[in-house]
């Protein structure tokens, strides 16, 4: 960081002890910025920063819902609504026991840079509980989005606030959401973003994240030189849901081989690539039997691991010949000895597919070793982008093609690589995404904050 951005920061640690998430990603942001701060001297008298990394609203709930047994059942309701100054709070609900104030704040100032670059009027928010959908029935699943937007209902408008999905929020619960929305409000509103096409979802959604950061990794490789781009490159995914099954179609539709994919309880390694028959048998493994990673090694014949049981293959990332990288499972699962292993098997590139899936350390390491590295505000922007895409079709009372849409999307995430690269170049980094990324979206919020005045 520099002289103007460190006491900012000293105060974000002073004001949310306990949240080392958020704590990272504004650390991440604030290591960038200072050389536009110099720059902007107006962005400093306006205490532009100090505002920025406080969230407008923090809405925090409760959600009573009662299980197949009769039991009533107690969880808690987030969304934090952090920054609106180009446009609605933009962001998805995530489902998961991790939940909490923290790793909501992260996502949700991530978001706020990341829905900037798209060049769509989106602003930053975040929400989601600490339920955990796995093991749950569909009517449990249903009682308790029901019991949610039962006070979500109150915080959220297609001109105000549009969640989308995220971790343990797909079509299903994205359906009961926006049933219970429209039941309570006796409206039809493009309110959700990821809705089935059948009422009001954009066509091209499920694939928009993977295919994202594919298109971003095939950028990063052609701007370095690599004129084939993905084209016989060996890949390592993490994550085996939307995000990963996207990537891994994108990849081999682009002539690349992936070898890996994980989910929480363990990883598989397929030398011969994970073909299109096999992502058939992965998407209804996951997406219809909700199966474990697991059957896949057994179909299959191929190796299975668990994390850290193997001394040498602790994770996907320890698999040796990786030239490209799409971390797409959740935050800091990257960690400085995986981004070891990766510089070691001489990865070329790494796409962050998730939000924020490498540590600090890792991302350090990537930059001083030459491996083109992509943010996930950047990389992973392709599924919000499409969420944008979708709100401006339910205006509009219109449907694009999926040709139209991925057409449309191509050119957005071609237009961010373009301004994370010119803004590098412009601020004395050149090649260093995250600077690109986190000053280029950093410049747009800061001067519509400051011709908006102190609010």
């Amino acid at each position: 960081m520099g002289k103007i951005t460190d006491p900012i920061y000293e105060q974000v640690v002073k004001r949310n002890a306990q949240e080392p998430e958020f704590h990272q990603a504004v650390k991440e942001v604030l290591d960038s910025i200072e050389p536009a701060l110099e720059q902007h001297p107006e962005f400093v008298e306006a205490r532009i920063v100090e505002r920025l990394v406080e969230p407008e609203r923090i809405i925090t709930f409760r959600v009573p819902w009662v299980d197949d047994k009769g039991v009533v059942q107690v969880n808690r309701g987030f969304r934090i609504q952090f920054n609106g100054a180009i446009g609605p709070y933009k962001g998805g609900l995530r489902l998961h026991p991790s939940v909490y104030d923290g790793i909501l704040k992260f996502l949700a100032f991530e978001q706020v840079f990341k829905n900037a670059l798209t060049g769509l009027p989106m602003g930053g928010g975040k929400g989601g509980s600490d339920f955990n959908p796995k093991g749950k029935s569909d009517g449990e699943v249903m009682r308790f989005c029901q019991a949610f937007m039962r006070e979500l209902y109150r915080h959220i408008d297609a001109d105000l606030d549009v969640p989308a999905g995220d971790i343990g929020v797909g079509g299903r619960e994205i359906g009961y959401l926006f049933g219970a929305y429209r039941k309570i409000k006796n409206v039809w509103h493009g309110v959700l973003t990821g809705k089935a096409p059948e009422y009001g979802g954009s066509l091209g959604r499920p694939e928009a994240t993977g295919y994202g950061a594919t298109w971003f990794a095939e950028s990063m490789l052609k701007h370095r030189g690599v004129k084939d781009g993905l084209k016989g490159k060996v890949v390592a995914i993490s994550g085996s849901g939307n995000v990963a099954q996207y990537a891994t179609e994108k990849v081999t539709q682009l002539g690349g081989k992936v070898i890996t994919l994980s989910d929480s309880t363990g990883f598989i390694v397929d030398n011969d690539g994970v073909d299109k028959k096999k992502l058939e048998f992965v998407m209804h493994l996951k997406n219809v039997k909700r199966g474990r990673i697991k059957e896949y090694a057994d179909k299959f014949k191929v190796d299975y691991y668990v994390y850290n049981e193997h001394k040498d293959i602790k994770s996907p990332w320890y698999v040796p010949g990786i030239e490209v990288a799409l971390p797409s499972a959740t935050q800091n699962e990257v960690d400085l000895g995986e981004a070891k292993a990766l510089v070691k098997s001489g990865c070329l590139a790494v796409s962050e597919g998730a939000n924020m899936p490498c540590v600090a350390h890792a991302v350090d390491l990537f930059i001083e070793k030459g491996v083109s590295f992509g943010p996930g505000k950047a990389a992973n922007a392709g599924g919000v982008a499409t969420s944008g895409l979708e709100m401006s079709q339910n205006s509009l009372r219109y449907s694009w093609t999926k040709v139209e849409v991925l057409d449309r999307l191509h050119k957005i995430m071609d237009n961010i690589h373009e301004t994370c690269v010119t803004t590098a170049e412009k601020y004395g980094s050149p090649g260093n995404y995250v600077v690109g990324a986190n000053i280029g979206g950093f410049l747009k919020v800061a001067k519509a904050m400051l011709a908006q005045g102190v609010i």
